[in-house]
């Protein structure tokens, strides 16, 4: 009689801060001879281009009351209960050992079938505070994983800090050698989340050109921004002369981070994880309308190491940033000690540890 495989159904969706770490995850869980199932809606199915084609790919149906007018809203009750039924007898068809939610409201459909159906389930929160999805499930679930510590958590969780998962990719640039910064090409790389970031797009670029003309010189420039910015920073970045690639979104990330001398970017869980796994001097910028700060707490362990700068976002100016920069690159000692420091800060086994916890969930079953 053949034994089955078992079989995990991860539930992310939304940004690539839930995508991502999701990726990690099945990735590894692939490996260890797992089956694979992603559930996920339209915004998440964007992400969904590097992982293994051995993952199945489920789209369902969930809304947000935080977005879009009066019509989405009411209809968005609707929304969620479609896709709750539909994973229901997705999960009676399918028989998953295992749910993982990542967070973000397209893991709602899936976490609820699974708490209706009473299957081992678990959230994983990228961020130092919970969001609204997974504060809610939190005493839902057999299990709670955080990847930034230590996490808000509401009162009577208890929650395992495994880091947030990387993805393969990034993995294999994990403490790649750093050039420290120096009179020859160096490179800056820009990243406002997988979303982009406006105000990088309007304090970078100017920030940039007032470096000294001798350091100004050697410098490249790969910034992420959205559509309707791209133009408007192509444009100024060659009116005065920097060699820069804008794009709405950079495919290649770990290489790019890999080769850069310093980084400039949000405080997304995913982004500070890469650069504790891949070792890089980074100014962080939060963003300020987060929920309960939580880019503020993403960054705390790399700024606590000397790895990083904060920056908050309403002093985010380019005469402040402008200093900030000039300091990690014209100090090729600092930056060097700087990268060492991110290192210090990475958790390279969190997908390993998060799929112990899987595993270890599967075979002692649901606690309700």
């Amino acid at each position: 009689m053949n034994r089955r495989i078992p079989l995990l159904t991860i539930a992310a969706g939304g940004t690539g801060g839930h995508m991502f770490p999701a990726q990690a995850l099945a990735e590894v869980m692939l490996a260890r001879g797992w089956r694979v199932k992603l559930s996920t809606d339209a915004r998440g199915a964007r992400y969904t281009g590097g992982f293994p084609d051995q993952v199945e790919i489920q789209q369902i149906s969930s809304a947000t009351f935080a977005r879009g007018g009066l019509a989405a809203k009411a209809l968005a009750p609707f929304r969620i209960f479609g896709g709750i039924m539909g994973a229901v007898f997705s999960m009676l068809r399918d028989r998953p050992d295992v749910v993982v939610g990542f967070g973000g409201y397209p893991s709602i459909p899936s976490l609820t079938a699974a708490w209706i159906l009473r299957k081992p389930r678990m959230i994983h929160e990228q961020n130092g505070v919970l969001g609204r999805v997974n504060t809610f499930f939190a005493k839902r679930v057999d299990a709670v994983a955080c990847g930034t510590w230590p996490t808000t958590l509401p009162e009577g969780v208890e929650a395992y800090h495994v880091g947030n998962p990387v993805r393969a990719s990034v993995l294999e640039r994990a403490g790649a050698g750093y050039i420290e910064p120096g009179d020859y090409p160096m490179e800056v790389l820009v990243m406002g989340g997988s979303q982009g970031a406006r105000i990088l797009s309007e304090v970078v670029p100017p920030a940039l050109a007032n470096l000294p003309m001798e350091m100004l010189r050697n410098i490249r420039v790969s910034h992420q921004a959205r559509d309707e910015d791209a133009q408007r920073v192509s444009e100024f970045y060659a009116e005065n002369g920097i060699n820069a690639d804008v794009q709405p979104f950079f495919h290649d990330v770990p290489r790019r981070m890999s080769e850069a001398q310093l980084v400039i970017s949000r405080a997304g869980a995913s982004s500070v994880a890469d650069l504790s796994i891949i070792g890089r001097p980074s100014v962080l910028i939060p963003y300020a309308a987060a929920t309960g700060d939580h880019q503020t707490a993403n960054a705390r362990g790399l700024v606590a190491a000397g790895a990083a700068i904060l920056v908050p976002e309403d002093m985010a100016d380019p005469e402040r940033l402008t200093k900030q920069i000039e300091m990690v690159l014209s100090n090729p000692s600092g930056a060097q000690q700087m990268a060492k420091a991110a290192l210090s800060a990475g958790k390279p086994d969190a997908a390993e540890q998060l799929a112990q916890l899987v595993e270890h969930l599967g075979n002692k079953g649901p606690a309700t």
